[in-house]
């Protein structure tokens, strides 16, 4: 039999302040068995239970608190009333006499969920568990992975990632967005990797892109894809700036970086949409072109980037300010982050990277224009 814990228990199990009742034509079933109990009942004021005796019966009585005790609706047809307590899901009590309810207020009343600290609980671990799996989990897994996908898996993930976001930034309906193909600014662009240094002629090399589309910005996909909008090339005052940004992004490609991130991206949008249903995938796609578009690296593969193009601009002989210059005007438009909150952005600061690519400037070097004026030209028209 259950008795709730706490409960003073009462001389001879039956006796207290209250009144008795004799139980007549009322009945208890303690739920372990199909078979019923004849009953006397005392509510006790004091202690505020409700006794259940079972003369004759070599149980003990039962003792419900009087605020746990609550009616069944559905009676199936019996006369009388049916009793539970809340912390005894089986037991039953059939209740004859119905003067008995006065002394029982909340019949009615929804009874508390069972175990809300430990659903909380367990709620919390999901959470943490989920949070651990994206922050920490993944990102490991997708380093690790990044170092044994085959060239030809990140050329065909680059050639597909590039075409979504061709047909994402595309108006509802129309043919996916262009890209630029005038000839001689494409040639304009290729002098330029030549002048940096970058490997051409191989199946290998870098791929570089410019897409109809004023949004400033220039991103580079898995296997060695780099997407330049036609607004970076727009928002340029010099071939030196298209080429401080095409240096970071090719140190991005040189890093596998991309592959990382979409591996990391992959990675959480499968655990999220596990979680909320997106089986299909349609946004898990839109999200991971968002996030390759926007791609936020570490604050060490941003860094690794901005050295690297600093390196290939000094070889080019070409001054490593121009990266500044160039996000010094996004900082103007744009703002920056500063204090705590920069060290938790993915990128580092403008400010700082500004100040960086200036430091690294050797006094006294001559330096020029990474492709001729013509060229310039040319590649400013690349997407007439």
């Amino acid at each position: 039999m259950t008795t709730p814990p706490n409960l003073p228990e009462a001389s001879d199990g039956l006796s207290g302040n209250g009144r008795v009742y004799s139980g007549l034509n009322s009945s208890y079933f303690d739920g372990d068995a199909p078979v019923s109990h004849a009953v006397t009942l005392l509510v006790d004021n004091v202690a505020q239970v409700l006794e259940i005796g079972l003369p004759g019966s070599a149980q003990p009585g039962v003792r419900w608190p009087v605020d746990e005790i609550r009616q069944l609706d559905d009676t199936a047809g019996s006369e009388g009333v049916i009793l539970r307590w809340t912390g005894d899901p089986l037991a039953r009590l059939h209740l004859a006499d119905p003067d008995l309810l006065r002394h029982l207020p909340h019949l009615n009343r929804r009874a508390p969920p069972k175990g809300r600290g430990r659903l909380a609980a367990w709620a919390l671990a999901a959470v943490a568990g989920v949070a651990i799996q994206i922050g920490i989990l993944v990102p490991l897994l997708a380093d690790r992975l990044a170092t044994f996908v085959p060239p030809a898996g990140e050329r065909a993930l680059g050639e597909a990632t590039f075409e979504q976001i061709r047909e994402a930034l595309a108006d509802t309906g129309l043919p996916p967005l262009n890209t630029c193909d005038n000839e001689d600014g494409l040639a304009a662009l290729e002098a330029m990797l030549t002048g940096l240094g970058v490997e051409r002629g191989t199946e290998d090399a870098v791929k570089v892109f410019v897409l109809d589309h004023e949004m400033v910005n220039a991103f580079a996909l898995p296997g060695g894809y780099v997407v330049f909008f036609r607004g970076m090339i727009d928002a340029a005052i010099s071939p030196n700036e298209i080429a401080a940004v095409m240096a970071h992004e090719v140190g991005h490609v040189e890093n596998r970086d991309p592959t990382r991130h979409a591996l990391r991206s992959a990675g959480s949008i499968g655990i999220l949409g596990l979680l909320f249903g997106d089986f299909a995938g349609g946004a898990a796609v839109l999200f991971l072109t968002e996030q390759l578009i926007s791609a936020s690296y570490s604050q060490g593969a941003e860094s690794g980037a901005d050295e690297y193009a600093y390196v290939a601009l000094e070889d080019a002989e070409v001054s490593p300010a121009a990266l500044g210059d160039m996000f010094e005007r996004l900082r103007d438009k744009y703002g920056d982050t500063d204090g705590i909150v920069s060290h938790f952005v993915s990128h580092p600061t403008l400010t700082s990277r500004i100040d960086r690519s200036r430091a690294v400037v050797r006094e006294g070097a001559q330096y020029g224009d990474i492709i001729s004026a013509d060229d310039w030209d040319a590649l400013k028209a690349v997407c007439d």
